[in-house]
Formats: C-alpha cells, sequence, structure tokens
C-alpha cells in the first residue's frame, strides 16, 4: 500500500487502523457514500463522509455518516455561530489538499476545527477516508477525537 498524508498521520501519531481499498464505478453524489459502504462490506452507519463547511465565514470539518445528511443549523450552533453553508468544492480541496471524494480529517493542508457527529460512538470503529479514492480507513472514534482534537456533537439528521 502507498501511505497517503493521512496514514502517515496515523502512524506518526501511534493511532492504530484499518485500511479497507475498494473500486468502484462512478455513483450519484447523493449515494456516493452508500455505495462506499456497501464496497467494503460496513454499515452505512457506520462510514462517515468529510464535509468540508463555513460557520460564519470559518472553516470546519464535519464529519456524519454516510447514511445521515449534515444538519447546518446543528453545526452552527455547535460552533456558537449564526450560519451554516457548506464549502465550495474547489475551496476544500484547497484548504485540505485532497480532492473532493478523497478527504480525509487526518493529514489536512490547513490544521481546521472537527466536529464528530455524536452516533460514532455507538461504534467500536468507524471508517472515514484514507485521503484518497478508494481507501477508507478505519479507526477507533475516540482515537479521532482525541486526535483531532474534535467535538463530538449531534450534528446529523
Amino acid at each position: 500500500m502507498s501511505a497517503t498524508r493521512a496514514t502517515t498521520a496515523l502512524d506518526r501519531a501511534g493511532i492504530a487502523y484499518r485500511t479497507h481499498r475498494y473500486a468502484m464505478a462512478e455513483a450519484p453524489a447523493e449515494t456516493y457514500g452508500q455505495a462506499v459502504a456497501a464496497a467494503i462490506g460496513f454499515e452505512a452507519d457506520r462510514v462517515f463522509k468529510t464535509l468540508i463547511a463555513e460557520v460564519d465565514g470559518n472553516a470546519v470539518v464535519a464529519l456524519v455518516p454516510v447514511s445521515r445528511t449534515l444538519s447546518l443549523k446543528a453545526l452552527a450552533a455547535m460552533r456558537d455561530g449564526k450560519r451554516a453553508a457548506m464549502a465550495d468544492p474547489a475551496g476544500a480541496e484547497r484548504l485540505t489538499g485532497y480532492v473532493t471524494g478523497g478527504i480525509s480529517p487526518f493529514g489536512q493542508r490547513a490544521r481546521l476545527p472537527v466536529v464528530l457527529d455524536d452516533t460514532a460512538l455507538a461504534w467500536e470503529t468507524i471508517c472515514v477516508s484514507g485521503g484518497q479514492r478508494g481507501l477508507q480507513l478505519e479507526v477507533a472514534p475516540g482515537d479521532l477525537a482525541a486526535h483531532l482534537g474534535a467535538f463530538v456533537a449531534p450534528i446529523s439528521v
């Protein structure tokens, strides 16, 4: 396996993880995450998408299950903001250094605040992008939250 910035960050931090590689044809954006979950044999509630949003103009990483939708209202409230919106894909790529569809919460170009949906705590491990399309990383949600300094809150519907 070739290393990504995400796997390198986890290796340096001494965080245990498992890799899950997959190949799949392009899926519509609204079902892409569910297709990834099926491709690696995980429940969709256990595979988390990495979304880049802005709360009152400040970038934030939101991690929510692919089976759910980010609540922008809940995200704004959690960050003590008035308004949240999704970042445009080009802006998300510039901030993180990753391509859309392969944005990992680990090893991003800029250190952004992270909010992890509280449903992650129901699982011993969850999967997040490994920093490239076709790679998921399975990690303990507590390790993820501790390493990234993530806030854990109910931000999905």
